[in-house]
């Protein structure tokens, strides 16, 4: 079986297309997972999403709240800056809005990173979407958007 053969067995219905839609989220994410992490020395997928989520915000962000904004638990952003830290890429220090907790911030190196290193991978972004008219990259990205609010929806059902 291959992607076609799913791809028709799983256009039939709205159904079967929402079921078809959840697997590709999954193994999407997990075959970018494993081409970016066998192809980027250094740090992994995880590391590096965490890194870019650092560097893009304007304020320090808590292991809470980054832990929000990647879907995963604060422990888990623990884990990754624990390895991150000790590559040198960032630094872990006590909020400026709360004594309790503490953020992550980028060193010299998790700039000189992104300026020097990660500019080569960029690219390869591109090859990512070069099977996209720009019309579809805005509908995709709409609609990606969009399933934030799904999830959100999901999340509040669970609770």
């Amino acid at each position: 079986m291959n992607y076609n053969d799913l791809i028709t067995r799983f256009s039939n219905s709205a159904e079967n297309r929402r079921k078809a839609i959840f697997s590709t989220l999954f193994i999407a994410g997990n075959r970018l997972q494993t081409l970016f992490d066998n192809h980027i020395p250094e740090v992994s997928l995880k590391q590096f999403m965490l890194l870019s989520v650092v560097r893009q915000s304007k304020e320090p962000l808590t292991f809470t709240q980054l832990g929000n904004l990647l879907g995963c638990s604060r422990q888990n952003i623990k884990k990754l800056a624990d390895v991150l830290m000790k590559k040198g890429f960032i630094t872990v220090q006590q909020s400026p809005h709360d004594t309790r907790a503490m953020c992550i911030c980028l060193t010299e190196k998790g700039h000189d990173y992104f300026t020097n290193d990660f500019a080569q991978y960029q690219d390869e972004l591109k090859y990512l979407f070069e099977v996209y008219t720009d019309e579809e990259t805005e509908t995709l990205f709409f609609l990606l958007t969009k399933l934030y609010a799904g999830i959100e929806n999901l999340e509040k059902r669970t609770r």
